[in-house]
Order: structure tokens, then sequence, then C-alpha cells
């Protein structure tokens, strides 16, 4: 592995370069870029901030080359604190030298500044959701005396997005949900191109009595929901990950619930396995989450929003309720047989959306529009 910083090597004509917002965990975002990098084999990668050992060695054999943030002593749980700098970051990274980049954002990935005559794919999960659909979260999240200057900064940030979004050619994304906010947001289009899900990883196996919740514990998520419905339901819950408000949850919701952190993809598949069915609360541009539960035999509990519509056959393989509130997922928790779902049409349906089928589709789709 090597670890460059800003420090750019010449490659051949019609080359290509890779970008993510930041590599410090493997997340679904994560997997999805793993993915898009196996197209591209003997192209850099080029990224924010870089952990080998949060990213499990996933990029070990590639040239990774860092902005100058990675200089500065912030790992996974202080990354945030950076968002004020990400933007000019993103912009440094030295990718004038390659002929095709392919950026993979829901940040600042995009912002990077390709020269004038290359093509610049971008593929999007969703623009930022913090500055735009949900950036009054970002401000009830900040101390009230400081939200005045926060709102400055979001505007800011909308300015240097929008900006930024010009010097991308085309857009790929991963879900409906995406593609319309992209519409929305950038007024441009976006075809859609669906995430693979890591079929070996996962099998089905004996399921317990709790549900199961996967992801960072982040406001958007909406993780209070699910547990609040758990409680009201009288059910008990696991919750796999971390993030700012861990320890308010688990304050509030340690009696009726476990909260495991962080867990290795072997611990995860075993919980997987055995849970009654995996809960997603809020609203996911696609959800690999979903798939995840499904190749593990398991249904999925969600709201009738975002990407579930195109993971989840509701009925078939999971429930999705139309009201936005915790009573409809504490009744859909007390009265449905979850245990009733055939695990081989879950474990069929999951293979759908395997890891080869997406890197097919997005690299014929890469090819298709850097031709346009």
């Amino acid at each position: 592995m090597k670890n460059l910083s800003e420090t750019p090597k010449r490659t051949t004509a019609r080359s290509v370069g890779l970008v993510h917002d930041y590599l410090l965990v493997m997340r679904g975002a994560e997997r999805v870029f793993a993915a898009m990098a196996e197209c591209w084999p003997e192209a850099p990668i080029y990224t924010s901030l870089y952990s080998p050992a949060g990213t499990e060695g996933r990029f070990a054999d590639r040239t990774v080359r860092t902005s100058w943030l990675q200089r500065l002593p912030i790992g996974q749980r202080g990354f945030r604190a950076l968002l004020p700098l990400y933007p000019r970051a993103i912009e440094r990274l030295p990718v004038g030298e390659h002929d095709l980049v392919v950026s993979s954002t829901s940040a600042f990935a995009h912002g990077v500044r390709p020269r004038a005559e290359a093509v610049h794919i971008s593929a999007c999960h969703t623009p930022f959701r913090y500055i735009w659909h949900e950036h009054e979260i970002a401000l009830e999240s900040a101390p009230r005396a400081l939200r005045p200057v926060v709102a400055r900064r979001l505007a800011w940030h909308r300015r240097w997005d929008l900006e930024a979004s010009h010097r991308v050619t085309h857009f790929i994304t991963f879900s409906s949900l995406g593609r319309q906010r992209i519409e929305a947001t950038y007024g441009r289009e976006a075809s859609v191109v669906h995430p693979g899900v890591e079929l070996e990883r996962f099998a089905p196996g004996e399921p317990e009595d709790f549900f199961l919740f996967v992801g960072q514990l982040v406001p958007h998520k909406r993780v209070e929901r699910a547990l609040a419905a758990a409680e009201r339901a009288g059910a008990s819950m696991a919750i796999v990950g971390e993030g700012p408000d861990l320890h308010r949850l688990q304050a509030r919701y340690g009696a009726t619930a476990t909260f495991h952190g962080a867990l290795a993809d072997g611990e995860l598949a075993a919980l997987y396995a055995r849970a009654r069915a995996l809960v997603i609360p809020g609203v996911e541009e696609f959800g690999l989450t979903a798939l995840e539960a499904q190749a593990s035999g398991r249904p999925v509990l969600a709201l009738d929003a975002g990407g579930v519509r195109e993971t989840v056959v509701n009925g078939e393989t999971g429930v999705l309720v139309h009201e936005d509130d915790p009573d409809s997922l504490a009744e859909a928790m007390r009265e449905v047989d979850f245990d009733r779902f055939d695990q081989e049409r879950l474990r069929r349906h999951a293979e759908g959306f395997s890891v080869d089928r997406f890197k097919q589709r997005f690299a014929a789709e890469v090819a298709r529009l850097a031709a346009l």
C-alpha cells in the first residue's frame, strides 16, 4: 500500500482516477466504492482522509493519495469537526493527470478539479443531506448561540456545492430517490445503477427474539423511532453502530436495547442471521443493510419510503409501513409473524443484487457516459 499526500505521478494516456469523500471505516458507501474501485484495479484513489486499519485493509494494494487533512490527528470520531475544511481540501487533490475521473460522494468528492478536457463522472448517493434536505437537523444539533454562524456556513457550503456540481460531466446515482434529489438540487439528470451486496459474507441462521438496527447513530437515521417502537411493543433491540447519539440513546433505552458499537463483519453477520427482522426507521437513499438482512434470510421492517421500495418486496421479503411514526413500527413488531418469511426466498431476492452484477452495470454505464 502506498499512502501519498498531494504527490501525483504521471500515468499513461486515457488514465482513470477514483475519488471518495473519506475512507475511514467500511460502511455502505465505502463498500460500494470498493466495488467501484475493482472496475479499475490500476487506478489511483484520491480521498480527504484514509485509515488502512479502519477500512480493514480493503485498499492495501492500491495507491491512495490523501489531502493535507491527513496530517491532522483526526480519525473517525472527529472527522465531522472538519466540515469547513473539506471543500478546499478536495479541490486540491491532484487529479489533473487523468482523462477520466470517477468520484464517489454523498458530500464533497464531486468537488475535485479535473483538467478542462477530462470527463468527470460523479457517482452520487445524494447531494450532501446536511446542507440541503436536512439542513434543519444540522442547525438544531448546534448550540443555540452558534446557530447563526452555522446557518451562514451552511449557506456558503450550498453555494460551493452548486458550483462544484458544474464541474461534473455526468451523474450516476444508486436509487430513484438519489435521482430525484440530484434533479431537485442540481437541475441535472442522473442514471441509476443499483449497488450490490457482498453475498458471501452472509448466511441464514436460526432467528431469535430481537429486532436489529445497523447504521450510524446520527439524527437522520431516526434510530430513536425504532427504539421507541420496540419499547412500546415490549420487544428487544440490538443496535450496531456508533455516532454522536450513542451515549444519549444508551442512557435512555439501555433497559430494552443492547448497544454493540461497531462490529467486525463476522459478528455482524451472526447478528443478522439471528434477528427477527432488520428495522430501518429512516429514509435511506438505497440502504445496503436491507439487502444484507435478506442475504441472511431475515426480513426487513421499514418505513415505506426511499431505497427500500427498490430492495424490499412488501409482504414477501419484508413489511413496509406507511405512517412515519413509532406507533406504526410498534404495531408491526407486535402483530407480524416475521418467522413466516421464507429464508430461501429472501436469499434469492438478495442474490439479484450481487456485487458482480453491480460492477458490470456500473462499468458499462461509465463507458457509455464517457463516450457521449
